[in-house]
């Protein structure tokens, strides 16, 4: 079994998975627009990508741009959880993730035995990155 996150965006899918790439490496492919496609949707929004997947080792993040009529609410009922190979790629992902942000937790040693921080990077998307040692 593999479960895979999928995340909706307002416009910002292909600035948002080149972001993460950056952070976490990976390779973006599978990219379709809304070029060329059969449905209502403004002429200014066809560049945008209806589907794209950023794959890296250990890592699979799905987005998409929703049209711009479907409601997207940001809310906290779900957060991407990311354990990193070491204090320094967890800090470096952090800090990254909630720049422009929001945080919530900063980073920091906890009490059981890792290093945690939460943010809700400027996309809209909650993060929890940790490095347990």
């Amino acid at each position: 079994m593999r479960i895979e996150a999928y995340l909706s965006f307002r416009g910002q899918c292909q600035e948002a998975l080149n972001h993460y790439k950056e952070i976490f490496g990976g390779d973006i492919g599978n990219i379709e627009t809304y070029e060329n496609k059969k449905i209502d949707i403004p002429e200014n929004y066809r560049t945008k990508w209806q589907h794209a997947e950023l794959k890296g080792k250990n890592f699979t993040i799905l987005g998409y741009d929703a049209a711009p009529d479907t409601p997207l609410t940001d809310g906290n009922n779900m957060h991407l959880g990311v354990d990193m190979d070491s204090e320094g790629s967890a800090k470096f992902a952090f800090t990254e993730l909630s720049r422009g942000g929001q945080i919530h937790t900063n980073f920091q040693k906890t009490s059981w035995g890792a290093y945690y921080g939460r943010c809700t990077d400027r996309y809209g998307i909650n993060w929890m990155v940790n490095f347990k040692e």
